[in-house]
């Protein structure tokens, strides 16, 4: 208990000088979707829902663009650590080697976002319905969701690149930006949503269809800013738009290794996301807009633990580009500590509020609210082991390298046994929500054992290399 626990003034401040502002911008982020769930759920129920599931579409992308940021993240971190590292030495070849592999991470980053952000953009403008028949298949649910996807064709430009270049300063120790950008974006889209969607200021009342033309206009808020800021005027890494256009090849194969597990891991939890989220939508309207409810309840629960997560990665990467192997065990066995603390912490948070969120939903109905009190027990239990895994899956090990071995063990225990056992409870058993969600969440309790075990190894710690002879 000594090592998880110890008493370490430096390492958690920090851990918290990264965390913290992380955990700013995600509660703002969070109260932006809390925003539009309330104005949407004014609408009634099957608004709510459809807005909700077509979000789990669009999710799949922000998921794929996670991990492609904190893919690239690992490599960045490390690089950042070696290039400090170098100069501490007065090690100028190694330093540039680290700065050129480092600019040579964020191209590869930005031309596969970009990419992906077209592919989305395509499918969502050619097959909406086909789509939204993925998640339900009641008329007036599949009427509105079609709505909010034609609306949201070319968000996924804005926010993937937004997103992606946000990981990237953050890995460098610039994490203040972004949170002051996420509180314009806040009062952007507030400012939208109000306008739009009730037909304020002489505008159309526009429903459903103005809550995505509000998001949209936050997203493209936030990426000019900070893709403005990334490719203009920091100094850091100094990445320039030219630089989007650079040799890659010396680099690639250390990228893909290292990047495109995380890439996959993160694709193929979104779609295993999104089978959870197609068997809440068929199990009704009632359990659909009570998830919803309850699923920012849990974000807001979890902002801190996102917060640790990314500071897990960024601080292993960056100790291990140091050289300093011991010192990366010792912090490893803190995040898990800090894991339990927190995870503990939004158990609580929970319990305490989830009555008091709940209600400010006033047109759902009873049946849903009923299904909403149900589900945030369940959620205040998985919480614990799923903020501590989070903080190890996606911080630590993850941060050390592990990513071929994270992307196997995350998928093995979500499709071999939290979806199985969903669709068993749901659909044979019948058993009640709160059994279906601990169900469709049980493999967060068993990544927490795994992660523990995957620690103590020390097999995690991977070496990465600049790519460059």
């Amino acid at each position: 208990m000594t090592k998880l626990f110890k008493k370490d003034p430096v390492f958690y401040k920090r851990v918290f000088a990264i965390t913290l502002p992380i955990a700013l911008q995600s509660l703002i982020t969070i109260g932006v979707n809390m925003l539009d769930t309330i104005m949407v759920g004014s609408l009634g129920d099957d608004a709510l829902s459809a807005t909700s599931l077509a979000n789990s579409f669009i999710t799949v992308y922000h998921i794929f663009c996670m991990g492609l940021g904190m893919g690239a993240s690992v490599l960045v971190s490390r690089y950042w650590g070696m290039k400090k590292a170098a100069e501490e030495k007065g090690d100028s070849d190694q330093e540039v080697k680290a700065v050129h592999a480092l600019k040579q991470t964020v191209a590869l980053m930005l031309r596969i976002t970009l990419g992906l952000a077209a592919c989305f953009a395509i499918a969502t403008a050619l097959i909406p319905e086909l789509i939204m028949r993925m998640y339900t298949d009641e008329t007036p649910i599949l009427s509105f969701g079609i709505t909010y996807l034609t609306f949201s064709v070319i968000t996924f430009f804005f926010q993937g690149s937004s997103l992606v270049c946000t990981i990237v300063l953050r890995s460098v120790g610039q994490v203040r930006l972004p949170l002051f950008v996420s509180i314009g974006a806040f009062f952007v889209n507030l400012s939208a949503n109000y306008i739009l969607i009730f037909g304020k200021l002489g505008a159309p009342a526009m429903g459903v269809a103005g809550a995505a033309l509000g998001t949209l206009a936050a997203r493209v808020f936030e990426a000019l800013i900070i893709c403005g800021f990334f490719l203009a005027f920091d100094k850091r890494i100094g990445f320039r738009i030219k630089d989007l256009l650079m040799e890659t090849k010396k680099i690639i194969f250390e990228y893909f290794r290292v990047s495109v597990p995380v890439l996959i891991s993160d694709g193929i939890l979104a779609i295993g996301s999104n089978t959870v989220a197609m068997v809440i939508g068929h199990l009704g309207g009632a359990f659909a807009s009570a998830n919803a409810i309850t699923a920012v309840t849990q974000q807001l629960s979890s902002v801190v633990i996102t917060g640790a997560s990314q500071a897990g990665a960024i601080v292993t990467g960056q100790t291990l580009g140091e050289g300093d192997r011991k010192k990366t065990m010792e912090q490893g066995y803190l995040f898990f500590g800090l894991g339990l603390f927190l995870g503990g912490i939004s158990a609580l948070f929970i319990l305490v509020f989830s009555d008091l969120i709940i209600s400010t939903y006033t047109n759902v109905s009873d049946e849903a609210v009923l299904i909403a009190k149900e589900l945030m027990v369940a959620i205040s239990i998985i919480v614990i082991f799923q903020g501590t895994n989070s903080i190890m899956t996606k911080g630590v090990l993850r941060g050390g390298g592990d990513t071929k071995m994270l992307m196997l063990t995350d998928n093995i225990f979500l499709w071999v046994l939290a979806i199985p056992l969903g669709l068993l409870g749901g659909y044979v058993l019948k058993v009640s929500p709160f059994w279906i969600y601990i169900f469709l969440k049980s493999d967060q309790i068993v990544k927490t054992v795994w992660a523990y075990l995957r620690l103590r190894s020390g097999k995690w710690i991977k070496k990465i290399s600049t790519g460059k002879n």
